[in-house]
């Protein structure tokens, strides 16, 4: 296998490529998802993308885009928004490349009385203490349908993040509250039914800050 480092590549073949070998396996796994879905929209890049990080082709016929997300979503990176994670998993997947537009990405998992008090997870717990800094944010829930509920009635509060990308996964609460999140005027990526993860979140914001540098 080669050892050549590849250069000056942001294509979507090259994710995480580092060596000829690791590309041409990217290239011809990029093959294939192109086979499934297209890429001549906004919104293709991202199924693409998510297809990929799941090996799953029917996330394609998952994905909901509401309001007007990947335009809210690319002007937000482009002015350093903060992006605030429900877990550490989806904060470790994202990509460091935001940091070049100043965006920090932060999860805020907390526990304190009130939170026991109300019977709030720590995901919950958190955004409730970030409170009015989840303004003009992005948000991006990858694991926890209470984050997502607690979310929603933040909104409702008048608490506004610039998107929200919500794909709880689990059979209590995941649906239903991407569903909610759906009912918002804020723009909004999810996965509808019962499915979604870290991988989907992780991917969706990743594919905006690839946009977003171009």
């Amino acid at each position: 296998m080669s050892t050549k480092k590849l250069e000056n590549s942001n294509s979507f073949s090259a994710w995480g490529a580092l060596t000829e070998e690791a590309r041409r396996i990217s290239e011809r796994s990029q093959e294939i998802v192109s086979d499934i879905v297209s890429d001549e929209s906004p919104e293709g890049k991202i199924k693409q993308r998510v297809v990929m990080a799941t090996g799953d082709p029917t996330f394609k016929d998952l994905l909901r885009f509401t309001n007007n997300p990947i335009n809210a979503g690319i002007e937000a990176i482009k002015r350093g928004a903060p992006i605030y994670t429900d877990i550490m998993m989806v904060k470790s997947g994202i990509s460091r490349g935001v940091e070049a537009f100043g965006s920090e990405v932060v999860c805020w998992l907390a526990r304190d009385e009130i939170g026991l008090k109300q019977n709030l997870t720590r995901a919950s717990t958190g955004f409730r203490k970030l409170g009015g800094k989840l303004k003009e944010s992005i948000v991006v829930i990858g694991n926890a349908p209470s984050a997502a509920l607690t979310l929603s009635e933040m909104v409702n509060e008048k608490i506004f993040p610039a998107l929200i990308i919500a794909t709880p996964v689990g059979f209590v609460n995941a649906a239903e509250s991407k569903e909610r999140i759906r009912l918002l005027p804020t723009p909004s990526i999810t996965t509808v039914g019962t499915r979604g993860g870290t991988p989907v979140a992780v991917a969706i914001v990743n594919e905006l800050i690839t946009m977003a540098k171009f």
